[in-house]
């Protein structure tokens, strides 16, 4: 997804009905979303992506896959967050699957300790949809909630 010259870098937020999403944009890739409890002062609530999050919390389906992340992440949880990538839309999936689908070995508890860090860790929730995964992530309970009634999971 291209976002335009306008919308390439930033900060830009918008209150919805439950929650405030911010996003860091650069380079026209999505490098942050965190959920703060009101909107910053100097972010810009005019960004494609909000509108597109906007429609999805409104029920339209959005699986956001074509949207460009930058992941600074470690390489062994960077496959993680590729793996919860792929976690389709209105489904849910165990840490120990998302560790197999990573390459990882779902009895080992390193590399089950990896998953959960790397989920809890994520730095660009929504879009690597940890809300998708049963167990600890970095949206908060209550927007995982919401985002799951949702997809009607």
């Amino acid at each position: 997804m291209s976002l335009g010259s306008a919308t390439d870098a930033g900060v830009f937020a918008r209150a919805f009905d439950d929650f405030v999403v911010e996003l860091g944009v650069a380079s026209g890739r999505v490098v942050g979303v965190s959920f703060p409890d009101a909107v910053p002062d100097d972010a810009a609530t005019d960004h494609p992506l909000l509108d597109r999050i906007e429609a999805y919390l409104g029920g339209e389906e959005d699986r956001f896959d074509d949207v460009q992340v930058a992941l600074t992440v470690p390489t062994d949880q960077r496959a993680v967050l590729e793996a919860v990538r792929n976690v389709p839309y209105g489904e849910t999936v165990s840490v120990a699957r998302i560790a197999r689908l990573a390459g990882l070995d779902a009895e080992d508890e390193e590399d089950l300790a990896t998953v959960e860090r790397a989920i809890s860790e994520n730095p660009v929730p929504l879009f690597v949809p940890d809300h998708r995964v049963e167990g600890p992530g970095a949206t908060p309970p209550d927007v995982v909630r919401r985002l799951r009634a949702v997809e009607s999971v």
